[in-house]
């Protein structure tokens, strides 16, 4: 079956159900967003794009641009950020600030809301707000190879507004010395970057490196390292779902990041090795086994859209390589078939539930 007919097919199953899911209210800018807005878009390792629904429609990222600002931290400071922030899936929820207690003030990842602040304050330092947002801007821009992206001002003020339990774990962290910037600045180059503004096409196409082995595109320049890449793939598949972190690689062996701005995203590394069979410098693909059959996850907060985007290495088919079991639940959401929700699945496999 070819990809167009693929998404034709799932767009026709989910049609029924598009407007059934509950958009997230508790940021006031994201309540207002229209619950029928769905899209999907599958971008190729060979830059083909395919489109259905609402997949140039611009909408808040949320947690996705988590992936991104993690990538960006790992290029600045290197290995020193994990002695900052863990590496392992929370088992709690991702604005708990239980957990930070018992652990005096380390989050457990990147993905998290307070690991994510730790990683914004790591950019911040020796910068001003500003600059550490066009630094941020300017990466997502070159990625997707698209000048139109732009920080959303009202979603980011009416993140800013409603933020107290963000504060509170920033607070929190800065009282064990795991933030060294002004609590207030942190925050603010958070929020903001989780207004980043995308359509899915052009998040399929930033998060396209980390299917990539870190290259912007199969001849392109690299992003970050090939094993940068597979770390942050394997971080998105162990963390990237919060504390569905356990049940989500054993339904879908895809890294995977989640959000509230409803959309999800997801990146399918290609596989490599030798003639010989063996991992080298002559590199035949190969096709992963069939993925096993998908089920549908625990209700999750929806977010304000339901478009979805996937990155997946060249094909001429999906067959073999991305089941229409796995692009059905891409659409469907972490809830129950009846009720569609719209949750933000961030760029190699990122699936985030709540912001």
């Amino acid at each position: 079956m070819q990809i167009d007919d693929i998404l034709s097919a799932v767009y026709r199953d989910v049609a029924p159900h598009i407007g059934e899911g509950k958009v997230a209210d508790y940021i006031p800018a994201l309540a207002k967003v229209d619950p029928r807005k769905f899209g999907m878009a599958i971008v190729t390792l060979d830059g083909s794009v395919h489109t259905i629904g609402d997949a140039e429609d611009i909408f808040s990222i949320q947690s996705i641009s988590k992936v991104f600002t993690l990538t960006l931290a790992l290029g600045r400071v290197g290995e020193g950020l994990w002695k900052r922030v863990g590496r392992e899936p929370s088992g709690t929820a991702f604005n708990s600030i239980v957990q930070l207690e018992n652990e005096h003030g380390i989050p457990r990842n990147p993905f998290i809301n307070a690991g994510a602040i730790v990683v914004a304050d790591t950019l911040l330092s020796g910068h001003q707000p500003r600059e550490t947002l066009g630094e941020i801007l300017s990466f997502v821009r070159g990625l997707a190879d698209d000048e139109s992206i732009y920080i959303d001002a009202e979603v980011a003020r009416s993140e800013q507004m409603t933020g107290f339990r963000n504060a509170a774990l920033a607070n929190y962290m800065y009282s064990f010395g795991n933030i060294h910037n002004p609590v207030e600045k942190t925050l603010g180059v958070y929020y903001h970057q989780c207004a980043l503004a995308m359509s899915c096409v052009q998040l399929a196409r930033a998060g396209l490196y980390l299917a990539s082995s870190g290259r912007m595109s199969p001849r392109g320049p690299n992003a970050v390292s090939a094993e940068r890449a597979r770390r942050i793939n394997a971080l998105m598949m162990t963390c990237g779902h919060y504390d569905a972190s356990g049940i989500s690689p054993s339904m879908s062996a895809f890294p995977a990041r989640a959000a509230s701005a409803a959309a999800s995203s997801a990146s399918r590394p290609a596989r490599r090795r030798s003639r010989s069979g063996l991992r080298g410098s002559t590199r035949t693909a190969i096709r992963p086994p069939a993925p096993a059959r998908w089920t549908i996850l625990p209700d999750a907060p929806a977010g304000p859209f339901s478009p979805r985007s996937i990155a997946v290495p060249k094909s001429k088919t999906l067959d073999g390589l991305v089941s229409a079991d796995l692009v059905r639940w891409l659409c469907e959401g972490s809830a129950s078939l009846i009720q569609l929700r719209s949750n933000l699945l961030g760029c190699t496999m990122e699936h985030e539930y709540a912001k």
